[in-house]
């Protein structure tokens, strides 16, 4: 890594508070354009309406919240910055743990690189999730009818089974919100991917952002696998932050806790 001062210029540390932004945001690529919804292309294949969809979603969602009692899972945080004045990376590696209806706790293993984004982006990630949990603020974040609307425009096969494709359009330019794309998993109403953009641009230094999230199957549930946020600075500064989501142990209302807390490695990872 190169610095070429100690001290922090303001688009970094706008760029810096971005990705906290939106990773709270997305709790949980390219968009087009909330002021001007494309019509959707032919979906006479998809067997339901996107009213039945965005409803199956709901409630499927509001089940699975109400069945998962407590989950464990390590966390690897990258960052990588490029661009004025200098580059910097880091790293940090976490123990999470969610306990039911809205508590959230983590403990940090390692941490390597940029104390700044150490300090100013990771842990303050870490303390942004807890206080997303909270019900008051959970609210404002979830996907249904009250901070969306939605467009059915497209029925996939893929690796994972049959998706349904949403477009998402956020009823209010909140930072809290993003416009993009869903795929709705056609057999468990549960989100797979999200590809995004936030819905109000938390500052003009940030030119221009792009994020994934991806999501996988563990027992009943569908949790985060990997998120990937890429923000473009105005002076020409690119940030990549990602998150590793790896090692699973849940526990749901249905089983019992000496076979629900088997871990469940994420493929491809240890």
């Amino acid at each position: 890594m190169h610095a070429k001062s100690r001290s922090t210029p303001r688009s970094l540390r706008r760029m810096i508070g971005y990705c906290l932004v939106l990773r709270v945001a997305l709790g949980l690529a390219s968009a087009t354009s909330a002021d001007s919804a494309p019509l959707p292309p032919s979906i006479t294949t998809a067997p339901l309406s996107v009213d039945q969809v965005v409803n199956n979603l709901i409630g499927k969602d509001i089940e699975r919240s109400q069945a998962l009692r407590h989950y464990e899972s390590n966390r690897v945080y990258r960052l990588s910055y490029r661009g004025f004045p200098g580059d910097r990376e880091a790293g940090m590696t976490v123990d999470a743990t969610y306990d039911s209806p809205d508590t959230k706790s983590f403990k940090i293993t390692s941490q390597t690189g940029s104390k700044l984004v150490i300090d100013r982006v990771f842990k303050r990630l870490l303390d942004s999730e807890k206080e997303a949990a909270q019900p008051e603020m959970h609210a404002r974040t979830l996907l249904n009818r009250d901070n969306y609307d939605f467009v059915l425009t497209g029925y996939e096969s893929s690796e994972k089974g049959n998706q349904y494709v949403l477009a998402v359009y956020p009823k209010t330019k909140s930072k809290y919100l993003y416009r993009g794309k869903v795929w709705v998993d056609a057999t468990d109403f549960a989100v797979t991917r999200i590809d995004a953009e936030p819905a109000l641009n938390p500052s003009f230094w940030t030119k221009k952002s792009e994020i994934r999230h991806d999501y996988m199957k563990v027992q009943n549930f569908w949790l985060p696998r990997r998120n990937e946020s890429v923000s473009y600075i105005r002076l020409g500064g690119k940030a990549t932050l990602t998150i590793e989501y790896n090692d699973y142990r849940v526990v749901n209302a249905r089983a019992s806790e000496s076979d629900a807390k088997a871990a469940v490695p994420v493929e491809g990872k240890r």
